[in-house]
Order: C-alpha cells, then structure tokens, then sequence
C-alpha cells in the first residue's frame, strides 16, 4: 500500500482487530470525481450516513476493475488522499439504472438522500464517467449497487 495516511490506518485497525489480521491489504479509494463530493462522501462514511455506493458496470469494465465482493476491505480517503476511515462490503447487486428506488437513494445517504437527488447527480456521473471512453449512460445500464459497513476510523 503506497499511501502512508493509508497504510497506518489499516495497522491501527489490525492493531484492534486481530482476527483480521491474515486479510490482504485493503484498496484504498475515495468517492467521486472532485473534491468537494470526495471530501463531503467521505465524511458521510465516516459517520455511518452513507452505507453505499453505485458503480456503472460499464465503467468498472471499461477501467479493467473488478466487481466488489461481499468481505472486501477498503480505505476510504479524502480528495487528498488522507485515510478517512475503513469500510467492508456487506452486499452487492446488479441492477439495471431505471430499478434504482428510494432505498437505495437513502442508503447511500447524500444529499437530501432523495430518488430525485440521486437519479440527478448519479446521471451526471456516469455521463462524465463514460465520456471518457466515448459512451453515454442508458436507462438500462447496469448499476452494482454495493452496501458497506465501516469498521473504524481515527
């Protein structure tokens, strides 16, 4: 792990938590695309607002990223790259984008945690998401809806 911020949380939380120390090391990530909503997600992580995020499988595809998994690790960081706070995947679905109801917008806990809201800032995501390899979002697309706990921060 070539972040440090990262890497002393991930010894500070095995320091806690033994019975995970045979675990490979985390990745580390933060949300969004800019620093504003990176900074404001990682902050709603860290206090258990946010219990989700949704990935377009077409851009995890076009990126060569692997699908989450139930029991994944992760190091949430600021836009900056300061360690934040550890999560762990609880669930993963697959769902096309028009099935996406207010449970999900809730779980995901940004903004007025509203359907309305994220339909609207997801879209516009995904829009910039896939501009960069020259494709558009459709209603169809295929959503990985994926729910975490978080285990620890500073």
């Amino acid at each position: 792990m070539e972040n440090a911020s990262a890497r002393n949380l991930w010894g500070d939380f095995l320091d806690a938590h033994l019975e995970f120390a045979s675990q490979d090391a985390p990745k580390v990530i933060h949300f969004c695309d800019n620093e504003q909503d990176a900074n404001t997600c990682a902050d709603l992580v860290c206090k258990e607002t946010k219990r989700a995020t949704s990935h377009s499988l077409k851009g995890l595809q076009l990126r060569n990223e692997n699908l989450p998994r139930i029991g994944d690790f992760y190091v949430v960081t600021d836009w900056d790259g300061n360690a934040k706070c550890i999560v762990r995947t609880t669930g993963v679905k697959l769902l096309p984008y028009f099935s996406i109801r207010e449970e999900h917008a809730r779980l995901e806990g940004e903004g007025d945690k509203s359907l309305e809201h994220w339909k609207k800032t997801h879209w516009d995501y995904y829009t910039r998401e896939l501009a960069k390899f020259g494709t558009t979002p459709k209603e169809s697309m295929i959503i990985v809806f994926e729910q975490f706990e978080m285990l620890y921060k500073k």
